[in-house]
């Protein structure tokens, strides 16, 4: 397509041919050999005057000279198989890529530079000293080892834990400030869920009226708390005889509270029978808000339980948003935040669970082996954050969710 091979890493003006030597564009080549290249193979890169006609061309003369369109994430597949990144950097392209707020973007940038991975790999590198002690001390009966009272190992395992914690905090941190945070608003019909929607987003999104039964189906809105991207879910008022529309409406809240992060149960202060009442999510935390304060004598405020507002005047809103940003576990880490995910966390902790499994075997039953295979299944389990112990199931998945080209 260009006559011969660029310099390599310089740009180079080429006409841009077909298989019959026909000139179907002129732009830039660059040339980048392996292994100094994203994916750590030879990549060539055209660039040309774009727009849709062109590129067709472009790409049509590359398939017939021998090439073939990319798969899904492909050069990110082959960037991670080639050693040039590892999973969890991977994943902080499409997170940087898809970021919401400023803060998430900079998280993404700082987990793609490996500073997540290598907060993992710390924990990681204290696990195994932590094994190579303990399987010494197996291996080697006759040294008469105390595993209880070596000073060293009750350090080790003490650093490890206090590890644990902070990297977990970190992950949910990075998790939440990736994905988001789902809050659903409950509550009885015309208790003012529509009103505080509209109050919190700063948008009348949602229809507000005296009329009891409004809001018929699922409202959602994007907003940001002090850089935390929370997704506001209105749903119908719950009750026991609804009309038919108004019964779908009510359906949809009780499946919008499955997916849930945290629930608003809004209360009307008004009303001296108002109470929680409803079946909520067993693991979902609930704050409920007493709303037309304006009306009582009641002030503003409260804590992450309950809070006391006013939908009309705004009075108390400061106080929910502190509360649901601190039930999320948000706070601005700063050069310390990274992006994580779901998958991320699960796996940090069933690591946690592993070597809690062992500690308390070892405390309890003075079980040296189950210890050292109890820290072998944690440190497994850390190896899939960052891709080192991945099936290619996972990775399937993963790489399949990216943008074609990336």
């Amino acid at each position: 397509m260009l006559g011969k091979l660029p310099p390599p890493r310089q740009a180079a003006h080429r006409q841009f041919r077909d298989a019959d030597g026909n000139a179907l564009d002129n732009g830039i080549a660059l040339y980048f050999p392996a292994p100094n290249s994203f994916t750590g193979e030879d990549v060539i890169e055209l660039q040309g005057h774009g727009g849709p006609v062109v590129i067709g061309m472009l790409v049509d003369a590359a398939v017939a000279l021998g090439a073939r369109l990319a798969e899904p994430g492909e050069f990110t597949r082959r960037a991670f198989l080639n050693d040039k990144l590892d999973l969890a950097q991977a994943e902080a392209i499409v997170d940087l890529v898809e970021s919401g707020t400023e803060q998430a973007a900079r998280a993404a940038l700082r987990s793609l530079s490996g500073a997540f991975s290598a907060l993992v790999g710390t924990v990681a590198a204290e696990l195994e000293r932590l094994r190579l002690f303990v399987e010494a001390a197996i291996d080697f009966p006759e040294e008469e080892i105390d595993f209880l009272s070596d000073r060293q190992l009750q350090d080790a395992i003490a650093s490890a834990e206090a590890s644990f914690a902070a990297l977990i905090a970190q992950a949910k941190v990075g998790r939440v400030l990736r994905d988001g945070y789902r809050v659903v608003i409950v509550g009885k019909p015309n208790a003012g869920k529509s009103s505080l929607m509209n109050r919190l987003s700063g948008e009348d999104t949602a229809i507000v009226t005296e009329l009891a039964g409004t809001t018929r189906d699922i409202l959602r809105e994007q907003i940001n708390i002090d850089g935390l991207a929370v997704e506001l879910v209105d749903t119908a008022g719950l009750r026991n005889d609804p009309d038919r529309i108004e019964a779908e409406g009510i359906r949809r809240a009780r499946e919008a509270l499955q997916s849930a992060d945290a629930v608003l149960w809004i209360q009307d202060a008004t009303d001296s029978q108002a109470a929680l009442d409803e079946e909520l999510p067993v693991d979902v935390p609930v704050i409920v808000v007493r709303n037309k304060i304006d009306l009582t004598d009641e002030s503003p405020g409260g804590d992450e339980q309950e809070i006391r507002l006013s939908a009309k005047t705004g009075a108390g809103l400061d106080e929910l948003r502190t509360a649901i940003r601190r039930l999320a576990g948000y706070r601005d880490l700063g050069e310390q935040t990274v992006t994580a995910r779901r998958r991320h966390v699960d796996a940090i902790r069933r690591a946690r669970d592993h070597f809690t499994a062992g500690q308390k075997a070892l405390a309890e039953q003075r079980a040296g082996e189950v210890f050292a295979e109890e820290l072998r299944l944690a440190h497994q389990a850390l190896g899939e954050v960052t891709g080192s112990t991945s099936s290619d199931d996972l990775l399937g998945k993963i790489f399949t969710k990216f943008c074609i080209g990336k």
